[in-house]
């Protein structure tokens, strides 16, 4: 028993080495962007352009759910005049980055892990590095810059949309008067609340894509060694994702 916990703790430090060194091997190729922003380029359409209509779907329906929310909450103790304040700060500070950011875990770190994990069980990346070419700077580094630059862009689309919805539940369901949500909002909207999410965006989207890069790099085990990646590749995203949300809301909201 005692050895099982043991080899379990070193195998823990060893992932976490081999993490640093692969995060240490991206900053090393950071110089070559220019060079290679034809591969950053495709993973950014890949990320960021082709994530638009997944990410308008779920930022219209949370908005809606929480102007609902919020109502049924404050019925009968405040007006509703306040849900402008409410929703849409909720939705700028907390809702959009997170929720944005656990669909793109879904859809773009589980793809690369098992994009990545394919390649290295089919012995691609063995085939990379006879050429003399660097899998990390090659595969990892576009991945990652595309995944960093696009969540942050995704996030303000899918957090202005969600606004959208919760105005629009509020003001033809729930009576608001459009003045009156609008009014609300502009009162309460404040440049932190933007920059808050914002930069929880960019700490997300380096989470998603280095671990799904991660993971697919130490895939083993053929098909199904990449199908245990894939839902490695999204449990850890979705569990890094709450965590660095209670870190960050702590240092940039709560202190």
């Amino acid at each position: 028993m005692i050895s099982k916990i043991g080899k379990k703790i070193i195998q823990f430090f060893t992932e976490v080495g081999q993490f640093v060194l692969m995060m240490k091997g991206v900053l090393k190729s950071l110089p070559r962007v220019f060079r290679d922003r034809k591969l950053i380029f495709e993973q950014m359409k890949h990320v960021g352009v082709d994530s638009l209509v997944l990410v308008a779907i779920i930022g219209i329906f949370t908005g809606a759910v929480s102007c609902w929310q919020a109502a049924y909450q404050i019925k009968g103790l405040i007006s509703y005049s306040y849900l402008g304040s409410a929703t849409t700060k909720a939705i700028i500070i907390e809702l959009g980055p997170v929720l944005a950011a656990i669909v793109l875990a879904g859809r773009v770190g589980a793809s690369m892990a098992a994009e990545l994990g394919t390649m290295k069980v089919t012995e691609q990346i063995d085939a990379l590095e006879s050429m003399a070419i660097d899998p990390i700077r090659y595969l990892a580094m576009p991945r990652i810059i595309a995944t960093t630059i696009m969540l942050p862009i995704l996030v303000i689309y899918g957090s202005s949309i969600a606004i959208m919805g919760s105005y629009s539940v509020a003001t033809f369901f729930l009576g608001v008067p459009s003045e009156t949500f609008l009014s609300a909002f502009k009162k309460s909207f404040e440049i932190k609340d933007f920059y808050a999410g914002s930069i929880k965006a960019l700490f997300f989207g380096v989470s998603i894509s280095s671990i799904g890069c991660f993971i697919g790099f130490s895939a083993k085990g053929g098909a199904e060694g990449v199908g245990l990646a894939t839902i490695k590749a999204f449990v850890i995203a979705a569990a890094s994702i709450l965590m660095l949300d209670y870190i960050l809301w702590n240092f940039l909201i709560g202190m």
